[in-house]
This record gives structure tokens, C-alpha cells and sequence, in this order.
């Protein structure tokens, strides 16, 4: 049964201070439960040694900390560890750690499935249920930094919003999430380690761009011929190509930040020359890097299959020739649908 008292988390540390202040304490108490909820990740109000039992009891009295729980963790074996995690309200997204030689990146989810449609990924198939709270993104990346200790022994070293969902349907919770996991009084990672990947909603990149954010942007685009992304990915009906490449012009004009393309080549459907010349038209407008992604199949996703290395070594030599960046990344976390495109509560 979900709660009737407040999340305390959802208060300011100036509503935390009136909240005090209203009762008769010092406003200053306000600033001590701030850094134990953003600091300290305290879980209950028992955790907070620096109040007297009287002043934890009436914060019990008003609030909760409706905190994450893992209900799962699966381990891949090539390190990659991913978390069904249960939401107060008993609902479960997933996320993801991802042990490199010389980081760890957390792999987090915005929504409780997603508000978008790509026919090649897992989460597309769920229902959106609702956006996550700040708190509950921020409960992610928690998790994860804990287990990067636990099992690398090393903090936790990048982040990307790349598990279930679409960041920017979700813009000022995830923005939110962000500032609490950057700021010196919440977790004080640096924003140049944490990227937010979208599949491209123009009006909320030039958002972003407007509110001259600090982190890196990703765009999964996968096709750069109109027909063909529409095909794959039928919201591009309503955001097209054009009006995404305007806001990235944008976003880069505003920024300075390069903008990378995330890209699965398949056989078939962008595996051609013009699909080739086609993103390197589409890379040529704003300083960029394309990172071609491994294909993880879904149940039964006949529709799509991995293209050869002989597609994917065309892509490279013809990026590579035309002076633009190009990585191929190896999928993780395969044999536990860990990977990027697979994340569907397949593990509850």
C-alpha cells in the first residue's frame, strides 16, 4: 500500500527549513536533513544521529523516503551487473552497471517503460506506466556507485540515461535528478562524466540547449534517410529528421558541445552505400562522433538482424574518410538482456 505521507525528498532544502522553522526548531535543522537525504543517501530517519529522537520521531510522523529496493541483481559473465529495481509503488524498472579497465558507467532509467516506439527495442514493447522521480533516478546511480565499490573497488565514473525510457519525456525530473547528482551538496560528480541519451525531441533539445547544460548529449538515430527512421522508429513521423537536425544545430550553437550518434547498422534496412553517405550528410553540420552499436535481439525480432562486418567496416572506412569520429561498441550484459535495446523487467 502506497503511503498518504509526503516524500520528504520532494521538499527543497528551503521547504525543509520552513517545515522546521513552523515547528518551533532551528531553520538549521532543515540543512541537516538535506545532507542526509542528498549526501549521505540516508534510507530512514533513524540514520540521522545528529537529531535528537523527539525531532526523528515528528519526521516520521509527516514524511517517508520511498527509497529504491534491488529486487534482482544478475551478473553477466563479462562483469556487467544489471538491477531490477522495485519503485515504491511496486513498480520495476532496470538498471545497469557496466566494469570497464578503467571505469564503471551506471546505466539508468527515466521512465517506467517508454513513451516512444522504436520497433527494435525491448522497452518500446512496454506500456509507459509514468516518469520516475528525481529521487528514484538519483536511488539508480546510488545503487550503482555502491556495487562499482563493492565489486571493482572504485567509485562509480560515468553515467549514462540510456536505460528505459525517453529522457527528455521526462525533461525537469531528469534535470532534477542531475543537478542533485552534480551538485556539491548531493553526490558532486562532474557533468562532462554523465551523457543523456535521446531518440530526438527537437523542442527539448533546444531546451536544453537554452538552459546551456553541462553534459554531453546522444542522439540514437540509426538512420539519416527520412522513409527508412520512420520505418524503424515511427514517432519520427512527428519529429523528422529536419526539425532534429535544426535543433542540434542549435543545441551545438548554444553548447559547443560535439553531439554523439548512436547507430546499429542492419542487414537489410541501413546496410546500403546511400545509407552510408546519408550520415555522413547528416554529420557534417555540427562536430560530432558516431558510435555504431552491436545489434541485441529481442524475442522475436525477425524484422532485424545484425548487419555483416563488411557493412559495418564500410561505415567505418567512409566515416573515418570524411574526417568524423567513429567507434564500434561491443554490446555487454548480453546473456542476462543487459544490453543496449533489451532492458524489459525480463528478470522479475
Amino acid at each position: 500500500m502506497v503511503s498518504k505521507k509526503k516524500d520528504i525528498r520532494a521538499l527543497t532544502k528551503e521547504q525543509l527549513r520552513d517545515f522546521f522553522e513552523s515547528h518551533g526548531e532551528k531553520p538549521f535543522r532543515g540543512n541537516q536533513v538535506y545532507e542526509w537525504l542528498w549526501q549521505k543517501s540516508a534510507h530512514s530517519f533513524d540514520k540521522m544521529t545528529n537529531l535528537s529522537k523527539e525531532t526523528r520521531k515528528k519526521l516520521e510522523e509527516y514524511f517517508v523516503i520511498n527509497h529504491i529496493k534491488v529486487d534482482q541483481l544478475q551478473k553477466s559473465s563479462d562483469g556487467t551487473i544489471k538491477n531490477a529495481v522495485r519503485l515504491h509503488d511496486g513498480l520495476v524498472v532496470e538498471s545497469v552497471l557496466i566494469p570497464a579497465k578503467e571505469r564503471t558507467t551506471a546505466c539508468v532509467s527515466s521512465q517506467v517503460g517508454c513513451s516512444l516506439d522504436c520497433k527494435f527495442c525491448a522497452t518500446a514493447r512496454l506500456k509507459k506506466m509514468r516518469n520516475l522521480n528525481p529521487d528514484e533516478i538519483y536511488d539508480q546511480v546510488v545503487v550503482i556507485n555502491n556495487e562499482s565499490e563493492l565489486y571493482f573497488n572504485r567509485p562509480l565514473s560515468n553515467i549514462v540515461f540510456m536505460g528505459m525510457g525517453e529522457p527528455l519525456m521526462n525533461y525537469n525530473n531528469v534535470l532534477k535528478a542531475i543537478d542533485k547528482i552534480t551538485s556539491p551538496e548531493g553526490l558532486g560528480m562532474s557533468p562532462k562524466r554523465i551523457t543523456v541519451s535521446t531518440s530526438g525531441v527537437p523542442k527539448m533539445i533546444r531546451k536544453l540547449a537554452d538552459e546551456e547544460v553541462k553534459f554531453k548529449l546522444a542522439v540514437s538515430l540509426h538512420s539519416a534517410i527520412e522513409e527508412i527512421r520512420t520505418s524503424i522508429m515511427p514517432f519520427n513521423a512527428t519529429f523528422n529528421l529536419k526539425d532534429l537536425r535544426d535543433s542540434l544545430i542549435y543545441w551545438y550553437s548554444k553548447t559547443k558541445s560535439r553531439i554523439t550518434y548512436e547507430y546499429v547498422v542492419w542487414e537489410g534496412i541501413n546496410d546500403k552505400d546511400k545509407d552510408i553517405r546519408a550520415l555522413i550528410a547528416f554529420c557534417r553540420f555540427a562536430p560530432s562522433k558516431v558510435n555504431l552499436i552491436e545489434y541485441n535481439p529481442i524475442d522475436d525480432s525477425a524484422d532485424f538482424k545484425q548487419a555483416s562486418n563488411d557493412a559495418i567496416n564500410k561505415y567505418v572506412e567512409a566515416l573515418e574518410q570524411n574526417g568524423i569520429i567513429v567507434t564500434v561498441r561491443r554490446s555487454r550484459g548480453k546473456d542476462i538482456d543487459a544490453a543496449c535495446g533489451q532492458l524489459a523487467n525480463k528478470s522479475i
